[in-house]
């Protein structure tokens, strides 16, 4: 939108994919709040927005804006709200916007696990076709080192649901999240986990460090020494042999990936696979970005 008459609580997060949506902020910052890796929500203190504010908000951009077609649902997980909240103001952006056809939204498998499949479905009847989920890892050690509040069975569950309601599913894992001493066990069972769910979206980032090394350290509940890039090619590796997915879209192109990769799993699996040992064995031939030469 070249004009917003909407005044954002800063920062706004949202999908790379969300980028000509509309985003309507139900709450503010993250209701958990609490991953050591994670400082997007940070410098907010979590509340639910009052349903009259966030109907507001909607008019004066229907208004300008009557031919919305792609609604975002901020902050860090508005799926916490009660499915009565949710759907009045699912409702209502439909009411507004005639022409709307998606609305998507953040989420913390907790959130999820406090809704029925019943519920969901309801949600998705409305419009609330895609949720993304940051999973970070499937292993339970290093799920506690992150203080994440999930276990794999919890995300397992909590997935599945959203599975057989009918509502899609975008699902992250960052490379790199356990360093060298947890590279294998994160890779191998968050394949597991990712097995578990089919997820019809499938992303990995590289795990960044906005305030410094040393800042997530003190977060971090346990021993960490970071992997270079042919480690967290490595990890990778291992992640995508052990993966068995049917027809997940997967993508390792963010800003913060040295390897581009994308394809369908499992159809390009073994492209993809090929790409990352090239990327090992000659990567002055490979798709890396610059920060080869300076991170390996």
């Amino acid at each position: 939108m070249l004009f917003s008459p909407i005044t954002y609580d800063e920062p706004v997060f949202r999908p790379p994919s969300e980028a000509y949506s509309l985003i309507i902020q139900l709450t503010i910052g993250c209701s958990w709040n609490k991953c050591a890796f994670c400082e997007m929500y940070t410098s907010k203190k979590f509340r639910i927005r009052p349903i009259n504010e966030i109907f507001a908000e909607i008019d004066k951009t229907a208004e300008i804006y009557p031919d919305v077609k792609k609604v975002f649902l901020a902050d860090g997980n508005a799926m916490v709200l009660s499915t009565a909240k949710l759907l009045k103001v699912i409702e209502y952006l439909n009411k507004k916007f005639p022409r709307l056809t998606r609305i998507s939204a953040y989420a913390i498998p907790k959130d999820l696990e406090n809704k029925t499949v019943l519920e969901l479905k309801q949600l998705l009847e409305v419009g609330l076709k895609l949720i993304y989920v940051g999973i970070e890892t499937g292993d339970d050690e290093l799920l506690q080192m992150i203080n994440k509040g999930e276990t794999s069975l919890s995300t397992i569950k909590s997935m599945q649901k959203v599975r057989e309601s009918g509502i899609k599913s975008s699902v992250m894992i960052i490379n790199g999240l356990g360093g060298r001493q947890y590279s294998q066990q994160h890779a191998e069972n968050s394949a597991k986990v990712v097995n578990a769910i089919q997820p019809e979206f499938l992303s990995t980032l590289v795990l960044s460090f906005p305030f410094g090394m040393e800042h997530f350290k003190s977060r971090f509940h346990g021993e960490f020494f970071p992997l270079n890039i042919l480690g967290l090619l490595k990890e990778q590796k291992r992640f995508l042999l052990i993966a068995q997915l049917h027809e997940t879209v997967f993508r390792s192109d963010h800003a913060s990936n040295y390897l581009v990769l994308k394809g369908m799993l499992g159809r390009d699996k073994e492209r993809m696979l090929n790409e990352i040992d090239k990327a090992i064995s000659h990567p002055d031939h490979a798709n890396l970005r610059e920060e080869w030469q300076r991170g390996l």
